[in-house]
C-alpha cells in the first residue's frame, strides 16, 4: 500500500489544489493531505478554517484525509508511513523551488521520493497573493477557488485595501 503526502499551507484553498488532490488520489492507495503554517507569510484563515475547506473540497474522494502538520514534512511522513512526497509545480520557478526541497528532503529521508504534478493549464497563473488581491477589490473568484472559500475570501478581505 503506497501512503502518499501533499503538504501545504492552502491559504486560500484553490481549484488548483482540489485539481492536484483529486489527480493525486488516483494514484496512490492513500493520500494525506497535510495543513501547516507558511512561517513567511501572514495567514489569511486559520488551521481549522483551512481543514473544514479542505474538508468538504475533497469529501467525495474516500482516500483522501486532512491532517495538521507542525514541523518537518519528512518527519510527519516518517510517523504515518508515507513513501511519497506529493508536490504541484505551475511553472519553472516552482520547479527550481521544488528541486531544492525534493533533494534536501531525499538527503533528510532516503525512503522519500518526490511526485511532482504539472499544474491544469487553467491554475498554472493562480497564486494566493493574487486571489487576494481579487477578493479585496471584489473580483470574481468563483472558477479559481471553492464556492465556500470565494465566500469566506470576500468577508474577510473585500473593502480591506
Amino acid at each position: 500500500m503506497t501512503i502518499a503526502v501533499f503538504p501545504g499551507s492552502f491559504d486560500p484553498l484553490t481549484n488548483g489544489h482540489v485539481d492536484l488532490i483529486t489527480r493525486a488520489s488516483r494514484m496512490f492507495d492513500q493520500l494525506i493531505v497535510t495543513v501547516g503554517k507558511n512561517t513567511s507569510k501572514q495567514g489569511l484563515f486559520t488551521t481549522s478554517e483551512r481543514v473544514s475547506f479542505i474538508e468538504a473540497a475533497i469529501a467525495a474522494l474516500p482516500n483522501v484525509t486532512v491532517q495538521v502538520e507542525q514541523g518537518l514534512t519528512v518527519d510527519f511522513m516518517k510517523s504515518v508511513q508515507a513513501t511519497v512526497l506529493v508536490r504541484g509545480i505551475r511553472n519553472s520557478t516552482d520547479f527550481e523551488y521544488e528541486q531544492g526541497i525534493a533533494n534536501l528532503n531525499r538527503h533528510l529521508a532516503p525512503q522519500v521520493d518526490t511526485a511532482c504534478l504539472m499544474a491544469d493549464p487553467q491554475y498554472q497563473y493562480v497564486s494566493s497573493s493574487l486571489l487576494k488581491e481579487v477578493a479585496r477589490f471584489g473580483g470574481d473568484l468563483k472558477q479559481l477557488v471553492p464556492s465556500m472559500v470565494a465566500k469566506a475570501m470576500v468577508a474577510r478581505l473585500e473593502g480591506d485595501h
